[in-house]
């Protein structure tokens, strides 16, 4: 059964999320506190985390800076009232796989934490595609992870995901809807900046450690492409 731990200090809208993740067949997990929350990310590690980000002692932005220095890959899904521009991208820079902005359909946030363990470690291992080596870049899907130059790239699962999609592809520019959907399963809304959010962290920890190439290219008004390009 697919675990999902929520850290939520709001007792009402914990125990709301809790019942409709459970009708849904999950196995949900309550905490209230950013301090325990990171406790039982470590030692338990679910499917995925659903985290607000407004928490007494350690906040959200703090457990998932935490959790992603660790090397912890667990999908999460941040669910807060802070609904700026600016809060969603910066939660999605520094780690996070999806936001939504209270209040929300309690149904979305089922689809929205399903897709997440689809797409987690769990998923991933499960598929065994084959190994890709583009010159400087491996990418090994049995152990969810990219390696440039021999050393580990420190990819959290979304991100490996999107790199092997686009890796598969390799040469095909891939339009942000196109991604949006195949990785995030969902269509795109206005100001979208999920996929360039997401990019960019790739191209920090793939094309700026690079000796040799460039990886992840742009083409302008239409998407992104897998292709090296010598620096």
């Amino acid at each position: 059964m697919t675990k999902v731990l929520i850290v939520e200090d709001d007792e009402v809208i914990a125990e709301g999320m809790a019942q409709h993740l459970a009708a849904a067949g999950l196995e949900p997990v309550r905490v209230g506190g950013g301090e325990v929350g990171l406790a039982r990310l470590r030692y338990e590690r679910p499917d995925v985390l659903v985290l607000d980000l407004m928490l007494p002692g350690l906040d959200g932005w703090g457990l998932i800076e935490t959790a992603r220095a660790e090397g912890i890959g667990t999908p999460i899904v941040v669910v807060s009232a802070r609904g700026t521009e600016h809060d969603r991208i910066h939660a999605l820079q520094i780690g996070a796989d999806d936001y939504m902005v209270k209040p929300f359909s309690m149904k979305e946030l089922v689809a929205r934490v399903q897709a997440a363990a689809r797409r987690g470690v769990r998923g991933l291992e499960e598929q065994r595609g084959e190994e890709l080596v583009i010159e400087e870049l491996r990418i090994d899907p049995r152990s969810v992870q990219a390696f440039v130059g021999g050393e580990n790239a420190g990819l959290t699962p979304t991100e490996f995901r999107l790199l092997y999609t686009l890796a598969l592809d390799m040469g095909r520019v891939a339009s942000r809807d196109e991604l949006l959907q195949r990785i995030w399963g969902r269509r795109a809304t206005h100001r979208d900046r999920t996929v360039d959010v997401c990019v960019r962290r790739l191209r920090e920890k793939i094309d700026r450690r690079a000796p040799r190439h460039t990886f992840i290219q742009t083409r302008y008004g239409v998407g992104y492409k897998l292709e090296p390009v010598p620096k």
